[in-house]
């Protein structure tokens, strides 16, 4: 069983919904990504999603795309952020992380380079924005190499093609609560809702649901029908001018803590 298998079936058990921060690797500060993961697991997360900076981040809204252009000018680019990864599990072998991407990094890379050493470093899962269901041929590499592959949905996709991610979905699958780039600040529940429960009916894997979430309120409204809730904008944008590994932290844990506690309290 895979960590991000085996963590949600403890939450399944433990009747939690997850919770699943976004952060861009090597934004605020290069040189303590680690410390910033570790901070993200003292805080309540259950799984990571760390982000690999690219330069045309088609599906971020700004406060995403500037992340990943300040962490670019700083000279982070995929190698960096594999070696984070292996970092991180010296001192955490449990705790799922899923590297969020566009697919030009992992093509110039070379897919079989990257299997080998995703796999090596502790990388569980990918999700490539930019990589359809049609496409994802070109990542079979990935999953012969043990990575599982995150698919994304969202309200505009359409019956039968959710019923063919519904089928491929592993580790889990990702619903876009919205059709737009992140970092909105609406969400109408009741959809949301709806499509959810039906997408939880059919999916061979959890379904985790991401955009617009900013808060405790917004991530208790959608606790109720998600496996877990993934929140990035407002967190990137919390962490933004850090001046050191404590003060990142801190920002980390005020910012999660009240999540992690409308969660648990749902």
């Amino acid at each position: 069983m895979s960590r991000i298998d085996r963590r949600f079936a403890e939450l399944k058990t433990a009747g939690r919904t997850g919770l699943i921060p976004f952060v861009t690797a090597g934004d605020p500060l290069p040189e303590h990504v680690v410390a910033l993961m570790h901070a993200l697991v003292d805080a309540g997360a259950d799984v990571i999603e760390l982000g690999v900076p690219f330069s045309d981040p088609m599906a971020d809204g700004p406060v995403i795309q500037h992340a990943s252009e300040r962490a670019i000018a700083k000279g982070v680019g995929l190698g960096d952020v594999l070696q984070a990864v292996a970092d991180f599990r010296v001192h955490d072998a449990r705790t799922p992380v899923v590297l969020m991407g566009y697919l030009n990094p992992v093509e110039t890379y070379g897919y079989a380079r990257f299997a080998q050493t995703a796999v090596q470093a502790g990388v569980d899962g990918v999700l490539l924005v930019d990589c359809p269901l049609e496409e994802a041929a070109v990542l079979q590499p990935l999953r012969d190499a043990g990575l599982q592959q995150i698919m994304l949905a969202a309200p505009t996709t359409a019956p039968a093609r959710m019923a063919e991610l519904c089928e491929a979905a592993e580790g889990f699958l990702y619903y876009v609560s919205f059709a737009g780039i992140t970092g909105a600040t609406h969400l109408n529940t009741g959809d949301i809702a709806v499509r959810v429960a039906d997408i939880r009916a059919h999916a061979k894997a959890p379904v985790a649901v991401g955009f617009g979430i900013r808060d405790a309120a917004s991530a208790r409204a959608i606790a109720g029908f998600a496996d877990a809730v993934v929140i990035g904008s407002a967190l990137v944008d919390r962490l933004a001018g850090a001046t050191d590994a404590a003060d990142m932290a801190e920002r980390a844990r005020v910012f999660l803590a009240p999540i992690r506690a409308a969660l648990d309290a749902h």
